[in-house]
């Protein structure tokens, strides 16, 4: 049996009780890493936390073991049981879609415990859900690539009246260019996106599309470490938020479409004005 366990958006008690029954009756448990980020990934005791209240040896899958090796793990559920755990809902990365989608084709049993993850707990900003459109990802910029694939999604939410959540890139265990260049593995140190950077390079895609899906005025919510007891929500124009210290990742960002009375009461809780007093 292959249990993928998903494990909600705070710290290692946020594993629902059913979450945790299987873990312990498992032979093998991984948890991912890459996708997101638990609060066990900040402190340096986080994963032995996990270990102690789950009871279990947990080895720590990055994307190279589960992208390359996910045929190794998926031979050890053959014979025995193992808990894949994946911080928020399992079907939040299409990655572990794929690993179910191979677990499925050699015939293996699959169960999925889910949870809490950012597609839904974004709601505690006070925008309704149902009135979202398509959620992109904004990543990290260098000097050579600046994609901006994201935009016409935004472009296209906006003209639509709906929110769009934007998920903001982590870089764990990312080999650097010069390495793969040199053939030799030599890792990046991880990197968080933040709401300014990413505001920043919003505001960048939009002044070389000119096609106006939003400005420095435009209504946003910004978001740090969505699900921990110390989670931040501001809400205020793209231009209030970046003077904004949002803190420690990790780090989410909604642009906000139309809204409702009652959307608009909710957002108040969050301004910059009511924080500031």
């Amino acid at each position: 049996m292959l249990y993928i366990i998903g494990l909600g958006l705070g710290d290692e008690r946020d594993i629902t009780l059913r979450g945790l029954e299987a873990v312990r009756s498992c032979d093998k448990v991984y948890v991912e890493a890459y996708t997101s980020l638990l609060s066990f990934g900040l402190a340096s005791d986080g994963l032995s936390r996990m270990e102690k209240l789950y009871g279990k040896d947990i080895v720590v899958a990055d994307r190279e073991m589960v992208e390359e090796h996910a045929d190794a793990i998926l031979r050890e559920a053959t014979d025995s049981n193992v808990a894949f755990l994946v911080v928020g809902d399992p079907f939040g990365a299409t990655t572990h879609t794929d690993l179910v989608v191979r677990a499925k084709k050699i015939g293996l049993e699959v169960r999925v415990i889910h949870n809490a993850s950012v597609m839904n707990a974004i709601g505690i900003c006070g925008l309704q859900l149902y009135r979202y459109g398509e959620t992109v990802s904004i990543p990290f910029f260098t000097d050579t690539w600046r994609p901006d694939s994201f935009y016409p999604k935004i472009h296209r939410n906006r003209q639509l009246g709906l929110h769009t959540l934007c998920l903001l890139d982590i870089r764990v265990k990312e080999p650097s260019l010069e390495s793969l260049c040199r053939g030799k593995k030599c890792y990046e140190p991880p990197r968080y996106m933040q709401i300014h950077t990413a505001i920043n390079q919003l505001l960048e895609i939009e002044e070389s599309n000119g096609k106006s899906a939003y400005d420095a005025e435009t209504k946003c919510v910004g978001i740090a470490r969505l699900g921990y007891e110390d989670q931040k929500i501001v809400a205020g124009s793209m231009k209030d938020l970046l003077d904004v210290d949002f803190g420690l990742p990790l780090h989410c960002l909604v642009i906000v479409g139309e809204t409702h009375p009652v959307e608009e009461e909710m957002l108040d809780f969050y301004s910059i004005k009511s924080i500031n007093g």
